[in-house]
This record gives structure tokens, C-alpha cells and sequence, in this order.
């Protein structure tokens, strides 16, 4: 693989992708650099007074960019069924790690979950990792669901089972959620049987209000969300500051970096609530081209998925599409007051190295099908210097 490929900038091959490779791969550097951006002005206060450096997370969120985007190159250039046969064991690695961080003395442990793994100073997520991996193995399983034995599909649910509740016993119910939904809405978008989806769907929303009624901080976001102003100083603290960002934003917002809420007013501000700041300092306005981002993503992901020969390719499209723009959209309702509070990080948006991996290895994989896609290579602007040597010369034979 030529190296210069790894970095963004210098792959030369980009003006010869099909035109919807080549406006997802500048929609994605445009929503990770106003992601940098936002993440700057929400995470400087916070940085500032428990390290002493405004810059402590951004520097560290640009080590994590530069990472990501190696991992996003090679995806972007590597054949997609290559990518698929390695999934399956990615995704089996990462469910390993997952029930690893359920281990006392293994998982560490933030807000009375255990979703982390500590190694050394880097704190590894499984569970957000899992993200790009479970897509494309589900793409895979549904894909060829009229081609493989029962014993295979069998088996394949059930390890996505396994992904779900280890996910869900951290415990992370938003998670498990989101992943629920994608690995769903990819079996309805493969043409399986009602019967099996509507199944699938009762049982779990059936799993949802178990862990409801069994976790108590769960029960009590739901309450807050009805009614955060009942308990504004507790249960419905995070909400009723996060619609006070929101609210103080207007129609035009406060101005670039001169957010109220993110000083020490608002949790976990560079977080799960970072659009919160981002509503507060854009306004409605703001908020409204953010939207016209993940409706523009959206769209160009249909238009690849509808373009996609293959079934496989085409839930792939599908299942990131549904992924980044349903996380998004998650958060989004979550900052405003349309979903219970939950964990979810806006993709690109929030601090953390595993979500921007995932995010940015999801982008590249929708790409990937996207260059897959193409009826016919785009002809390059410029000739090469030798090519229209040679049709002179050969002119000029003619000629005598």
C-alpha cells in the first residue's frame, strides 16, 4: 500500500473516486473539523480547572484524530470483502473485551458503569469500538440469510445477543439500544420476515423495561425526563441545564467560545451534552446547519446504498448511515429534552479516542462502498504527460 495514502491531504487517487465517495470524504472532514472546533470551546473551562491547561483534552482528542485517520485511509482503500472477512474476528475480539470490563479490578468503572479497560494510560472502550464491526457483520449475516444453514444464522444471533447483554450489563443501556436499532433496521432493510423482526422488536423493548424497573438510575432519568423541573437540582440537573444552554442560544446564539452553561454549569459538557454548548453558541441557526450536515450525510448514504450491486455493500451503507446519523440525532434529543438523559457521544463532536475511531472508521467503510459502487471510474482532469506524448506520435505516423 503506498504510505502517502494513510494522510488525507496527499491521496492523489481521491480525484478519481466516484462523486459520492469524493463528497462523503469532504462532508466527513468538514463535520470532524467543526467537531475540533466545538470540542476546543466546550472543554477549555473544564481542562483549565482540573489540569491547569485549557488545552489538556483538545491536544489529546488531535493525538486520537491523527490516529483515526490512518485507520480511515486504510479502510477507504482497502477492498471492502477483504474488511468483511476480518470482521467477524474484530467483532469477536471486542465482545471478549466487553465481558472483560464486567471483571472486578479489570473494568474501570466511571458514573457506576464499568465500560472501560485501562491499558496503561489508554483507556479502551469495547463497546464503542464494536460499533463499524457490528454493522458489517450483520450486513454479512443478513446479507446471505437465504444462502447459509440454520445452524449459522443461529449461531451469529446468538453471538449478537451476547454483544447486547454484555453491553447492557456494563451497564450502558443506551448502547445496547443503538445497537439493537442498527443490527434491526439492517434485518428489515435484507427483506427478513415480519414475523422474525416483529419478534425480534417485542422482545427487545420487553429486555429495555426489565432493565428499567431493575436499575434505579435508569428509572429515575426517565422520571427527570418527564419532569426535570420537579427535581431541578437533582435527578433533572443535567436536563434542565442542558435546555438552558440550548434556550440561551436564540436564533443567532451567543458567539463562538462565549457559552455561559459550559462554566461549571453544565455536566459532562464536552461529552454527552456537547451540543448543548454547540446550541448555545450557533443558536437555532447553528443547530439548523448542523441538522443540514447529517441530513446531507444521510442522504448521500442512501443514494450509495441504492447504488450498491451488492447486497452485502448495500446494508453496509445502510447500517452506517443508520449508525452515525441515529447517534447524532440520539444525542441531539437527548441535549433538547426529546429522550430520556442518556450517555450517547455526538460522533466527531465528543471527547473520547474510541468514539472517534469508531466514528471515523464507520465514514470510511460508507466510502468504501461508495468507491465499490461506481458504475465507471471518473476520468481524470489531466491526462498524463506520456499518454498524450504517445497519441502525438501516433497522429504524426498516421499523417505520413
Amino acid at each position: 500500500m503506498n504510505l502517502r495514502r494513510l494522510i488525507p491531504i496527499f491521496d492523489s487517487s481521491v480525484s478519481n473516486w466516484a462523486l459520492e465517495a469524493r463528497l462523503l470524504r469532504w462532508l466527513t472532514l468538514i463535520w470532524l473539523f467543526v467537531g475540533l472546533v466545538m470540542l476546543f470551546s466546550a472543554s477549555y473551562p473544564v481542562a483549565d480547572g482540573r489540569h491547569d491547561d485549557g488545552l489538556y483534552y483538545f491536544k489529546r482528542q488531535v493525538l486520537w484524530v491523527f490516529v483515526s485517520l490512518i485507520g480511515f485511509n486504510i479502510i477507504v482503500n482497502l477492498p471492502l470483502q477483504k474488511i468483511l472477512g476480518l470482521a467477524h474476528w474484530f467483532l469477536l475480539l471486542f465482545l471478549a473485551l466487553i465481558f472483560v470490563t464486567l471483571i472486578p479490578g479489570l473494568g474501570k468503572k466511571a458514573f457506576d458503569a464499568a465500560r472501560w479497560i485501562a491499558i496503561g494510560p489508554i483507556p479502551i472502550q469495547p463497546s464503542e469500538l464494536i460499533k463499524p464491526f457490528l454493522v458489517l457483520q450483520s450486513a454479512r449475516l443478513f446479507g446471505q440469510w437465504e444462502r447459509i444453514s440454520w445452524r449459522v444464522r443461529l449461531t451469529w444471533l446468538g453471538i449478537f445477543g451476547l454483544v447486547l447483554l454484555g453491553i447492557l450489563a456494563q451497564p450502558n443501556l443506551s448502547t445496547t439500544a443503538l445497537c439493537g436499532m442498527t443490527i434491526w433496521l439492517i434485518a428489515l432493510a435484507a427483506g427478513l420476515p415480519y414475523k422474525y423482526l416483529g419478534g425480534t422488536a417485542v422482545g427487545g423493548v420487553m429486555l429495555a423495561l426489565l432493565s428499567i424497573s431493575i436499575k434505579e438510575y435508569q428509572r429515575k432519568r426517565v422520571m427527570s425526563f418527564l419532569n426535570p423541573w420537579a427535581d431541578a437540582t437533582g435527578d433533572g440537573y443535567q436536563l434542565v441545564q442542558s435546555l438552558l444552554a440550548v434556550g440561551s442560544g436564540r436564533t443567532w446564539g451567543s458567539g463562538f467560545g462565549l457559552s455561559q452553561q459550559k462554566l461549571f454549569y453544565l455536566p459532562i459538557q464536552d461529552t454527552d451534552f456537547i451540543f448543548a454548548v454547540f446550541a448555545e453558541e450557533f443558536g437555532f441557526v447553528g443547530s439548523m446547519v448542523l441538522l443540514a450536515l447529517l441530513a446531507t450525510f444521510a442522504t448521500l448514504g442512501l443514494i450509495v446504498a441504492l447504488k450498491a450491486k451488492n447486497t452485502v455493500h448495500r446494508l453496509v451503507a445502510i447500517g452506517v448511515t443508520v449508525l452515525m446519523v441515529g447517534q447524532s440525532l440520539l444525542h441531539i434529543g437527548v441535549a433538547t429534552g426529546s429522550l430520556p438523559t442518556t450517555g450517547l457521544p455526538l460522533p466527531m463532536f465528543s471527547y473520547g479516542g474510541n468514539s472517534m475511531i469508531a466514528s471515523l472508521i464507520a465514514a470510511g467503510l460508507l466510502i468504501r462502498v461508495a468507491r465499490e459502487s461506481s458504475e465507471a471510474e471518473v476520468v481524470p482532469l489531466r491526462k498524463p504527460l506520456f499518454e498524450n506524448g504517445r497519441r502525438r506520435r501516433a497522429f504524426h505516423k498516421n499523417r505520413n
